[in-house]
């Protein structure tokens, strides 16, 4: 899975830290999420595009097996 949460993160002048104090999350699961290797629950993505002012749609793009077919 591929996501632009750094990407709207960084543009949003917020670090890490920031972010999973919003959310209420561990800077580990924000780490995680950016890299791809942690697939958030519906209601943690939903908290995200919130956050970010943007679509679920627009933060993560599934690749390969993972899409629905």
């Amino acid at each position: 899975m591929k996501t632009f949460i750094h990407e709207r993160r960084t543009e949003m002048n917020m670090t890490q830290g920031e972010l999973s104090q919003k959310l209420k999350v561990s800077r580990q699961t924000i780490i995680s999420l950016e890299k791809g290797k942690y697939k958030p629950s519906l209601v943690l993505a939903h908290k995200l595009a919130q956050t970010f002012g943007c679509k679920i749609d627009d933060l993560f793009i599934f690749e390969g097996d993972e899409n629905i077919e």
